[in-house]
């Protein structure tokens, strides 16, 4: 591994961690990673969202001689990342293509005299030859002290976040020999994993890779009924007036459940790429600095997002892939107090992901691909057993325990037989595709096996089929589930029609033959509800801590809203809770508290005093 020479360093590691971010010690990794990017070797990173992840890169930036430089995706996310280092008392600057010609020479003269500790950059910035120069320069004079590629599964181009200028990144170790360089991410399985090594030419760097477990999250599944309703249901009890993430496939579903949302008393906003630029910005504005909004939004909001209390993160639509999935639940909980991961999933989003796989653009591999990261989703959904265990295996992480905390540990499934069930299904499709240019979905066939008369099935005389009435022991919602999981299994198709008229597939004569057994999940009766209370921000917090926590929550919004940047950056929920508990009485105990470091104490010491020591 390439390591610079020993260099004096500027501050101690873990003086650092202590006086500026206010932590007593490093966690999991951290102290490894830290050590060995501060000696100068390269790292590739892979730890989960809220693992501390931006520490990995900041204290050796901080504590070696020169400019630490992060490429960071998000430009409207980079102002708070150099708010939240600005306010511990790091010299933290951007350069982005928001910045009119005066502030990007401000940053620049600032960079040349020294006076800069961390640099924020987009890669299409570092793209530029002309930022390369720039950074020339100041690599001759001051050196950089460390170069990070934060959200680095973007390179990978199969990826379901891929960004082409991340490919310009590989050559940087190049032009600036001896500069530790990081890769980082919070999720990549082995294929993204090895792709983004050998895409950033880290094939000689450390590999720290951490448990993908985030035991705070509680995963939940829910057969899709009415899924607006069951979402309104789920937010009002179990997360009133919590900030959280819904995510919908389609820019009209986001408008739509925004608006009925918001129409049932909730903070709702909407979020997709087809929105105007300033109404984007506004709403993303108001989710990070407001407390309790809820965003709703298509996969094109969240990468990057730091607001560490995220209560819930909901699905009203199936995600693409597990990979996916992880990323976008794993924005929930980032302060490592409870959080749920719900997400509706039903029949239709079977068809319609099956649909989109089979008319989508590229080849026959590339449609695998999608078909392969589906078929892993569908596992995750139809599971009987732990969920988070399957979730981690997914990344590589074998053997894991029942946790205790996801819906299919909390009220384990049942199974059953459905052999009898699948082939009575596959014999009527196998009867209605003799009925030549007519397009029967799984409704039609629902009906015809439940004897259920309409003005369809008597238009095609179906009650005459072998097939009518033979399901009738069966409701309608198990029929459902039957054909969700045989489609889940692969055991029947769906056309390019566009209609998703349901034919056989390649193993339906095995089931129809009786050569294989098909064992189906009952859908559960019964909601499992989350184990956190009702204001989820202050989970199992005595009662008598209770009122200074929503009044050190008040002090900080006024703060927050003073300041213009979003309240974690004065401080998060977890430091509240402890504050709260606690009660320090003076600035020495105080300075005692997690995440309160030396330029914070300076700044709010005497107010934060003054509110705890309030009369109730």
């Amino acid at each position: 591994m390439a390591r610079m020479p020993s260099i004096e360093l500027v501050r101690d590691p873990l003086e650092i961690l202590n006086s500026v971010f206010g932590y007593d010690a490093f966690r999991g990794d951290q102290a490894a990673i830290v050590e060995h990017v501060t000696g100068g070797g390269d790292a590739v990173v892979l730890m989960p969202t809220g693992g501390g992840k931006s520490l990995c890169y900041q204290i050796p930036a901080l504590a070696r001689p020169g400019v630490g430089v992060v490429v960071s995706p998000l430009i409207a996310l980079m102002q708070d990342q150099v708010e939240a280092l600005r306010s511990v008392g790091a010299r933290a600057e951007f350069l982005n293509s928001t910045q009119d010609s005066a502030e990007r020479s401000r940053v620049e003269s600032a960079l040349a005299d020294g006076d800069v500790d961390l640099l924020y950059v987009a890669p299409e910035r570092l793209a530029l030859e002309s930022t390369r120069r720039m950074l020339d320069a100041v690599h001759a004079r001051h050196s950089l002290s460390v170069l990070a590629i934060d959200e680095a599964h973007c390179v990978a181009q199969w990826g379901h976040d891929f960004r082409p200028d991340y490919l310009t990144l590989g050559d940087l170790g190049e032009r600036w020999p001896g500069v530790p360089r990081m890769a980082l991410t919070a999720t990549a399985t082995e294929a993204t994993h090895k792709e983004l090594t050998g895409r950033l030419q880290l094939e000689n760097a450390a590999h720290f890779v951490s448990s993908f477990d985030r035991p705070n999250i509680q995963y939940r599944i829910v057969p899709k009924a009415e899924p607006r309703k069951q979402l309104l249901d789920f937010l009002r009890a179990e997360h009133p007036g919590d900030a959280g993430i819904v995510y919908a496939l389609s820019r009209a579903s986001v408008e739509q459940t925004a608006a009925f949302l918001a129409g049932s008393g909730i903070s709702a906003l909407p979020y997709h790429a087809g929105l105007d630029a300033r109404v984007r910005a506004k709403n993303q504005q108001r989710f990070l600095r407001e407390d309790g909004i809820v965003m709703v939004a298509t996969i094109a909001f969240g990468m990057g997002i730091d607001k560490p209390d995220v209560r819930f993160v909901a699905h009203i639509d199936l995600p693409k892939s597990v990979e996916g999935y992880y990323q976008e639940t794993g924005r929930a909980g980032r302060d490592g107090l409870p959080a749920t991961a719900w997400l509706a999933y039903g029949l239709q989003d079977v068809v319609q992901q099956r649909r989109m796989i089979d008319s989508s653009e590229g080849d026959a591999a590339h449609r695998r691909r999608l078909q392969a990261n589906l078929d892993a989703m569908l596992a995750l959904c139809e599971t009987v057993g732990c969920r988070r265990s399957r979730l981690l295996a997914y990344f590589g992480q074998e053997g894991a325990e029942a946790c205790g905390n996801c819906d299919t540990c909390i009220l384990k499934p049942e199974t059953w037989d459905g052999t009898v069930a699948a082939q009575k299904l596959l014999s009527t499709v196998v009867r209605l595709s003799r009925e030549r240019g007519q397009r029967f979905g799984g409704g039609q066939i629902i009906d015809i096996l439940r004897g259920k008369e309409t003005p369809r099935t008597k238009q095609h005389g179906h009650e005459n089929l072998a097939t009518w009435g033979i399901g009738a022991d069966l409701a309608e919602q198990q029929w459902r589930g039957v054909l969700r999981q045989l489609l889940a299994q692969n055991l029947i198709g769906v056309t390019e029609d566009g209609y998703g008229t349901l034919v056989l597939s390649p193993d339906s004569p095995s089931v129809l033959t009786g050569g294989r057994t098909v064992e189906l999940r009952k859908d559960p009766e019964r909601a499992v509800r989350s184990r956190s209370s009702a204001r989820s921000a202050a989970p199992d917090l005595p009662a008598d801590a209770l009122p200074l926590f929503e009044r050190l929550r008040q002090w900080r919004a006024g703060e927050a809203k003073e300041q213009g940047v979003p309240a974690y950056v004065v401080f998060n929920d977890s430091t509240l809770r402890e504050l709260a508990t606690s009660r320090p009485a003076d600035l020495g105990a105080l300075a005692g508290i997690t995440g309160v470091g030396q330029a914070k104490l300076e700044r709010y010491g005497d107010a934060l005093l003054e509110v705890l020591a309030s009369p109730e």
